[in-house]
């Protein structure tokens, strides 16, 4: 059922739930308890085949694909919704398949989609786990620990700050090397720390390619803005629906329960950090876009620090969480360095 080629032990479902028609990888018995996996922007459930596949007896692993990525149907992505779209469509998937509490786990994106589902359905989390998550405040348009945003208007982020090359690029589904700005090319040097190149690359890449292009998907629609670089994020796609324009969710340090949260992140990625290599206020004030206003009007996003300063107030407000680096790990540590990622993890998991 899946296009892409899966491992030994992975099954492959498509689900209509009451929302679209959902595709999802699962490993483990029907019965075990259930740990929901969800990917980051440019990949699919395939990413998580190997984490699902260690996990213990006990677990039963799900991984769906998001709407416009992979096999699930390729509905639109409303930007307005800051993500909310997506948690309604986790949820729709979650009642199809009558879950009960489960653990939700989150890579990049994908945090982001699980810390906007934890603000809506947190009582029925057993825990909480963000690998290399984007930032309670988004991806690009904020400045301070506190998320403000840099413009009212969204300005530098969203759609218009993506470089058009890796578009056209993805859009041709290419899959050679010679174009720097080629997707193998950002799979190898910014998914993961150089020089790793996975086992299973030919796999991910098509997780990579699977990603819808256009307005409504990837990139997204851009507005012009009078502030640099002379866009703001538009009303629909991705990469605008996780701009600080419309995207926060630092509400999660007021819920109520708390389940219990393990950050877990690569020491060494480029794509979340606080001098983000795809923050085009990061690449501005290094020199790669020009134009840049410099510090006062628009840094670089303190994303991780942003980061620990909500996991800060939540610990303060009565949770729980626990940060782990990995070493010599880039943004995919549950790929480049599994044995450690799943001791971890899996030690976490069996605490809830």
């Amino acid at each position: 059922m899946s296009s892409i080629p899966t491992l030994p032990g992975v099954e492959s479902y498509l689900v209509e739930t009451e929302r679209l028609k959902v595709h999802y990888l699962a490993t483990g018995p029907q019965g075990g308890t259930p740990v929901l996996f969800i990917h980051g922007n440019g990949a699919s459930a395939t990413f998580w085949e190997e984490t699902m596949l260690a996990l213990p007896g006990q677990y039963r692993a799900i991984a769906p694909d998001m709407r416009g990525y992979g096999d699930t149907q390729p509905l639109a992505v409303d930007a307005t919704l800051g993500l909310d779209d997506m948690v309604w469509d986790l949820r729709s998937l979650v009642e199809a398949l009558g879950l009960g509490a489960y653990h939700l786990v989150g890579h990049s994106m994908g945090g982001g989609i699980a810390m906007r589902h934890t603000l809506a359905h947190g009582d029925e989390l057993r825990s909480l786990t963000l690998v290399d998550t984007m930032s309670p405040y988004g991806y690009s348009g904020s400045k301070d620990v506190d998320g403000t945003p840099c413009h009212i208007d969204g300005a530098p982020a969203g759609a218009g700050s993506v470089n058009p090359d890796f578009v056209k690029l993805m859009l041709a589904k290419y899959r050679g090397t010679e174009d720097p700005a080629a997707p193998r090319n950002v799979l190898r040097q910014h998914y993961v720390k150089p020089p790793f190149i996975h086992e299973r690359e030919e796999e991910l890449l098509s997780g990579m390619l699977s990603l819808r292009i256009g307005e409504d998907w990837y990139p997204g629609d851009a507005m012009p803005s009078p502030h640099w670089p002379g866009v703001a994020p538009g009303e629909r796609g991705i990469v605008n629906a996780f701009s600080r324009k419309y995207y926060d969710a630092s509400g999660l340090i007021d819920i109520d329960p708390k389940p219990s949260i393990l950050w877990i992140r690569g020491a060494e990625d480029m794509i979340v950090s606080n001098n983000a290599m795809w923050d085009i206020a990061a690449l501005g004030a290094m020199g790669f876009v020009p134009g840049w206003p410099g510090p006062e009007d628009c840094p670089p996003q303190p994303m991780l620090d942003q980061i620990r300063a909500v996991l800060e107030k939540y610990r303060a407000n009565g949770g729980s969480y626990r940060e782990v680096v990995i070493d010599d790990a880039g943004h995919s540590p549950y790929l480049e360095k599994p044995e450690e990622f799943d001791a971890v993890f899996h030690a976490f998991l069996g605490e809830w």
